[in-house]
């Protein structure tokens, strides 16, 4: 298709509209080229749609970093699959999926959504998922580029990274992505690499633009461009949210001569062939999209990678649970699990399975409690307590009615300027049906004014309550209140929420939220106590809360909130076996690790959570993950810790030394390696053999059932004058094998994982010379090894 036919059709001021969307969602359409809207959606672990179904149900799968624990490039493949078939349900051209910034420290907020510490098992698992949703005519947005590895500041922080280690490690991921996936969009960050904002950076053009060959847009994250002028030029193709205010003298910057007209064309031109990859240009070919299913369909595949990326820490032989007896489940997330990480990447699933559904539905004989509560405040309303669909009526300032919208949530987001027509009001109304006979709190969170009735009473008026300057506070703890009401198991209620939204606020969320009958902290936690001391197993659901693992802010420690870890120690000391799982996104402390039977990572495992649990506790699966970040035993062990800025700048001073690169070069010992994983079998490493770039694993399975091993292979340089990690993974592949199975896995050694960044010439170099390849169950335990020489 002839696209400069179509620019040459444009005026300047047309053009110049192309640059920014029309709203929050949208891309602006030019009806007299043929040319529609774009839609694009919040991703990367659901396609939550834009403001005509953003609150309809979505299917939520696990996490990014519980997904990067498979380490399985086909199951990412179809992942991306399914999310191209929900857009499709949704109406929607591009996926904002998916988030590739590395785990630089783990005090990161929002590592959940990112995969990895590592570059290559980053770059590999990304490029399957761009395949998956590309294949099937949806775009995808690899994001946020680059380095955009920290919350804190974000908008305005400046990363101070050195040349090498920023291709090395932190443009790597994106290089191979683009090299090996050829994406159609790529995110801009919010914050500034070396001296400037990435939607202002040198960086779009070269390499980017320039030697990597990305013909696709570059779309800037929402609300970062911060100069007209310098992001066109630059090369930013495209500001979202639009109308961009910032864009309203660029024509005429144009005509001085301060922008180049060349820059906006190739603008315009790359959104016009993103409009005919995705079929929003008359006369491209229309894309071959899966036929929009059921969200519901989705559910097996939710259910297998949740339970793919599991990762068993220790096991002293109590799990699987085979014959177990009575279970005692206990701990805040024995009922109320997270599903997902805080932020932009929520969507509102069609239903929850949390462990307690899980187990008995397996059918476990199941006592529970929860012993301690995950955070301060109350929790949101879970998919399985509310009856029938929610309705929200938007209201002008005489209270009437301006839309209607059913949805499958009581927990609202949506960008303000996407509000109807004349709205400054919603009512939310729905059926509570609580689980416990007792006094219940029911609140409200978010900022505005809220009225909340339940059964025509009024419960509770919140005054005005102004937002946080920077949106994304919103997610992590919205302001709350609440009052107690005495409600009986299974008896649903009728409840009305009226908010005036903040009008100054860039982002609607909140709405209902509640919590159970409390008996008291000292009293509950003796309860969950007493149930692990009369029962056969105790399995402890422990994690992080949306306080602490979420968009716009970073963690200031690791430890578990609350009391969760008095309550691990109170259990292992009075039960039989005591297994713990963990709901986290990134790593924690886990001061007792050596005083339990067993600790399962299940991360943030998705709608499906519980029946995955049940999977893998009872071992009808394995624990299919290996850890993609490596876990300290202590914050201050780890290489980075660092988030927080010194005069407006973040300094990078590790170098290439992060993760376990960083502990091996310090000579010390994490509490979990990356790679680290065990499964319900055993195995040896018998050989490892190099024939070209090939480099060859055999493995024996020693034990008495199937099982899955991630074999990983590292590469080492140690007499390379070069400043080195001790060594790095260079390639990686999964294995099936039955009991007593022999198998040989051929682990291709591609030149990326060879070369070094020559700052002298300003590229690649490759050393000649021994490499060092070895491979074993984890960064920090190596079996074989073998050499191959690099002429």
């Amino acid at each position: 298709m002839n696209l400069d036919h179509l620019l040459d059709q444009l005026d300047l001021d047309t053009k110049i509209l192309l640059l920014s969307g029309s709203g929050a969602w949208t891309t602006a359409a030019v009806p007299a080229i043929g040319l529609r809207e774009i839609s694009v959606s919040d991703g990367p672990v659901g396609v939550r749609g834009t403001s005509r179904d953003d609150w309809a149900a979505s299917a939520a799968f696990p996490s990014g970093s519980a997904t990067a624990a498979s380490w399985d490039v086909e199951l990412l493949h179809r992942l991306g699959a399914a999310l191209a078939a929900e857009a499709v349900r949704k109406g929607v051209d591009v996926v904002l999926g998916p988030t590739i910034n590395l785990h630089r420290t783990p005090l990161g907020g929002r590592h959940f959504e990112c995969m990895a510490e590592d570059p290559h098992l980053t770059g590999e698992l990304a490029a399957a998922y761009v395949r998956g949703l590309q294949q099937a005519g949806i775009g995808a947005c690899p994001k946020h580029y680059v380095a955009n590895d920290a919350e804190t500041d974000r908008m305005s922080v400046d990363n101070l990274v050195d040349e090498r280690t920023l291709h090395e490690l932190y443009l790597a991921p994106f290089e191979t992505v683009v090299a090996d996936a050829a994406p159609w969009t790529v995110m801009a960050a919010y914050n500034g690499v070396d001296g400037a904002p990435m939607t202002e950076n040198d960086l779009l053009a070269e390499p980017l633009k320039g030697s990597w060959g990305f013909d696709g847009l570059v779309v800037s994250d929402w609300g970062a461009v911060y100069d007209g002028e310098r992001a066109v030029t630059a090369g930013t193709d495209l500001s979202m949210p639009g109308p961009e205010p910032r864009y309203a003298g660029l024509a005429d910057a144009v005509r001085a001569g301060r922008v180049p007209g060349s820059a906006v064309d190739d603008a315009v031109r790359r959104l016009l062939l993103l409009a005919a990859r995705t079929g929003a240009l008359e006369g491209s070919p229309a894309p071959d999209r899966p036929t929009a299913g059921r969200v519901e369909d989705l559910s097996p595949l939710a259910r297998e990678a949740a339970a793919a990326g599991s990762v068993l820490l220790t096991n002293d032989g109590v799990l699987p649970l085979t014959g177990a007896g009575r279970v005692a489940l206990v701990g805040p997330g024995a009922a109320d699990i997270r599903a997902l990480g805080g932020g932009s990447a929520i969507v509102f699933p069609p239903h929850l399975v949390t462990p307690l559904a899980g187990l008995r539905a397996a059918g476990v004989d199941v006592v529970t409690a929860p012993g301690c509560l995950l955070a301060e405040g109350l929790r949101q309303v879970r998919p399985d307590e509310l009856v029938d669909e929610v309705t929200v009526r938007w209201l002008d300032a005489d209270g009437a009615v301006v839309a209607e919208q059913g949805a499958a949530t009581a927990n609202l987001v949506r960008i303000t300027a996407e509000f109807p027509a004349g709205a400054v009001a919603l009512e939310l109304t729905c059926r509570f049906r609580p689980d416990q006979d007792g006094e219940w709190q029911l609140g409200v969170s978010g900022a505005g004014e809220h009225r909340l009735t339940v059964a025509g009473t009024e419960l509770l008026h919140r005054a005005h309550l102004d937002a946080p300057r920077d949106p994304a506070l919103l997610f992590g703890s919205p302001a709350q209140a609440s009052a107690g009401i005495a409600l009986r198991a299974g008896e649903d209620v009728e409840v009305a929420l009226h908010w005036v939204p903040d009008p100054q606020a860039f982002i609607l969320f909140g709405g209902l939220v509640v919590q159970g009958p409390w008996a008291g902290d000292d009293a509950e936690l003796t309860r969950a106590v007493d149930l692990a001391r009369d029962a056969e197993v105790a399995v402890v659901v422990v994690g992080t809360s949306e306080a602490v693992e979420s968009e716009g802010t970073d963690r200031t420690d690791l430890r578990l909130p609350g009391r969760q870890d008095e309550l691990v120690r109170a259990v292992a000391a009075v039960a039989r076996r005591t297994v713990v799982v963990v709901n986290a996104g990134a790593p924690v402390e886990l001061p007792w690790r050596d005083e339990v039977s067993a600790v399962l990572v299940c991360w943030f495992p998705g709608m499906q959570a519980g029946s995955a649990l049940a999977d893998v506790l009872l071992g009808a699966v394995e624990p299919g993950g290996r850890l993609p970040t490596t876990w300290p035993a202590a914050l201050a062990d780890a290489p980075v810790t660092e988030v927080v800025p010194t005069d407006g700048r973040l300094d990078y001073p590790e170098g290439l030394h992060i993760g376990h690169r960083g502990y091996l070069r310090a000579g010390t010992t994490p509490a979990y390696w990356f790679g680290h994983g065990l499964g319900y079998t055993t195995w040896a490493w018998e050989q490892l053999t190099v024939e070209g770039s090939t480099a060859t694993v055999r493995l024996r399975n020693t034990g008495e059932r199937a099982g899955k091993q991630v074999v990983q292979v590292y590469a080492a340089r140690p007499d390379s004058a070069l400043d080195r990690p001790v060594r790095w993974l260079a390639g990686f592949a999964v294995v099936h094998a039955g009991p007593g199975e022999v198998v040989d896995v051929a682990v291709e050694i591609g030149p990326r994982a060879l070369r070094h960044w020559d700052v002298g010439t300003g590229g690649w170099a490759v050393d000649p010379g021994t490499v060092v390849l070895s491979s074993g169950p984890s960064a920090g335990d190596q079996l074989v090894s073998a050499e191959l020489l690099v002429r």
